[in-house]
């Protein structure tokens, strides 16, 4: 696949509108080396592994009496996390952990739908180790399939299946701030417009309504960061505060927290020692523009979600922590869509990720 010849990363400064303590903002240059788009990428080692899981006894395990002869009864293992991962030869910062979103998998890190450097081999190349997962009950990390086969098989009713999510094309324009209406794109939208084809291709049915309130990924980002030696955890939109439940489940090895844009999860009430446990890892959250552009509903769900964020973002201050948020309008970055890895900028606002891991996290 082609990649233009411009995609040279810039060295220049951006403004980076940090809050601090009292709310205020004020600018800091963000810089990160130049780096050759282009060069021969140099791996020490690369790979996947799965973290967790849970094994118990299972009958139906395939859900049907017809065709060969297959165990019906026997041990199968949920809850397990697929993890990618490749470390530079060159080693020199934390591991970077990505999380993806609702209805993803972790591919969206790694290429963009028109063909551009996606986030994970962008921080490789800023040597970082990238570790790329896929939640529990999604792509490679698979499902539980035992609810589907009780009910195929009569043992439970029908409305015992846990709802799917999928979402179509024109939620996905719309409720992901493309443009205003399906198919009408927002003029100074960052979102590769040509691609939407490949875009929606990029969807899978979501099966995390089958999952238990404590979602087993947060106790393998725990563990994750606890193999790798540290990480920063970077969470998306339905992933938006798994890395926050993480560090509530052992924060020991989470180093840094990024929350990147979410609709719902910061309207959450932590308790005190709670908060003083987030407070102790610096967090940075980020969200991008149109909010009150999209079409209602969703307008009033992102500027609600986002006023929710903000006096989140004050508690854990409150609590002694270090917290950034930025909101990319406000310091004159304009048209990033919710899906910021795949925008035309997106490695504009990776540097921004970097810079402040440089400063708020590795600093430390």
């Amino acid at each position: 696949m082609a990649f233009p010849a411009n995609r040279i990363a810039r060295a220049g400064s951006i403004a980076l509108c940090v809050a601090s303590l009292l709310g205020a903002c004020a600018a800091q240059p963000a810089r990160t080396d130049a780096v050759d788009l282009h060069a021969p990428l140099q791996i020490q080692s690369q790979g996947s592994f799965f973290v967790g899981g849970t094994a118990r006894p299972a009958t139906d395990l395939s859900g049907t009496s017809e065709g060969p002869e297959v165990t019906r009864q026997g041990t199968v293992t949920t809850g397990q996390m697929y993890v990618q991962y490749q470390v530079p030869v060159k080693a020199n910062h934390l591991p970077v952990v990505m999380i993806h979103g609702g209805a993803l998998s972790g591919q969206g890190y790694d290429t963009t739908p028109d063909g551009r450097m996606g986030w994970s081999e962008y921080f490789l190349r800023q040597q970082r180790p990238v570790y790329v997962v896929d939640q529990v009950g999604r792509a490679r990390s698979g499902y539980d399939g035992s609810k589907i086969n009780a009910v195929r098989a009569g043992h439970l009713p029908a409305n015992a299946l846990p709802p799917v999510l999928n979402i179509g094309h024109e939620m996905a324009w719309t409720w992901f701030r493309i443009g205003p209406t399906f198919g009408v794109p927002f003029a100074d939208t960052q979102f590769p417009v040509d691609a939407v084809d490949a875009f929606y291709k990029m969807w899978i049915p979501d099966w995390n309504a089958a999952l238990p309130a404590q979602n087993p990924t947060y106790a393998n980002l725990a563990a994750l960061s606890d193999k790798v030696g540290g990480a920063v955890l970077i969470g998306h939109s339905e992933s938006f505060m798994f890395p926050e439940r993480a560090a509530l489940v052992d924060p020991a090895h989470i180093k840094g927290i990024i929350s990147l844009e979410s609709g719902y999860a910061c309207n959450t009430t932590f308790t005190e020692g709670q908060r003083a446990t987030l407070a102790r890892i610096p967090i940075l959250i980020m969200f991008a523009d149109h909010q009150r552009d999209a079409p209602e509903p969703f307008a009033s769900t992102w500027t609600k979600s986002m006023a929710q964020c903000r006096a989140f973002a004050d508690d854990i201050r409150a609590a002694g922590g270090d917290v950034t948020f930025i909101h990319l309008p406000e310091m004159g970055i304009h048209g990033n869509t919710h899906m910021f890895m795949l925008d035309r900028n997106n490695l504009q606002i990776a540097d921004l990720l970097i810079h402040w891991i440089n400063e708020h996290v590795e600093r430390r």
